[in-house]
């Protein structure tokens, strides 16, 4: 099986994002300059069974926004090329995770149409220098970077940290599912034949 990396960078008048991304696992790292996102990259690569190193300057001044859904957008691009035809793979995955007393609930369709459905009453506050706005400012920007069909809420919960959290495990959960190689499909698991426009 050939491997399923790639090395994606961008580079703004207002960031730049380098970042390496392994399907199969490997070394895990998330230097962006604001702090919860790296916790949650880190999270990600866990419960994603992912090598993800990333590292990521950008004009925190005016907030994170920027550094956070340029991070989105890369990360997308790398799923997106190391996914290749994506050929084998199971393509559909989901999980439901409890942080605390919160519950977060994913399901992703590796589908080739972008689209991300967040919903989650979160908090409006800021965490570390991440507002919670931003949450789904990063899902989106993956989901369309990637070209994955996203469904991701928070049912209930009432700490914003927990809500984000059980958010990226459960996202790192369903990928986890929907990047593995299914031993029953030799092919693109399509009636079309492609996944990837």
């Amino acid at each position: 099986m050939s491997t399923r990396t790639a090395t994606r960078e961008r580079q703004t008048a207002e960031t730049k994002v380098r970042l390496s991304l392994d399907l199969d696992g490997g070394a895990a790292s998330a230097e962006t300059g604001v702090g919860f996102l790296d916790h949650m990259l880190d999270l990600l690569a866990r419960h994603g069974r992912l090598g993800l190193e990333v590292e990521a300057s950008g004009d925190l001044e005016t907030g994170a926004h920027h550094t956070v859904e340029d991070v989105g957008i890369v990360l997308g691009q790398a799923l997106d090329e190391a996914l290749g035809d994506r050929a084998g793979i199971r393509r559909y995955g989901s999980a439901v995770v409890p942080m605390d007393e919160s519950l977060a609930e994913c399901a992703i369709d590796i589908s080739g149409r972008p689209l991300c459905v967040f919903d989650a009453d979160l908090p409006t506050t800021s965490i570390a220098g991440f507002d919670t706005e931003l949450a789904e400012e990063f899902f989106r920007a993956v989901a369309n970077s990637a070209k994955l069909t996203l469904h991701l809420s928070v049912r209930y919960g009432s700490n914003a940290h927990h809500m984000i959290e059980g958010s990226f495990k459960a996202f790192a959960r369903a990928l986890r599912v929907a990047v593995s190689i299914d031993p029953e499909e030799s092919g693109v698991p399509s009636t079309k034949g492609t996944l990837s426009e």
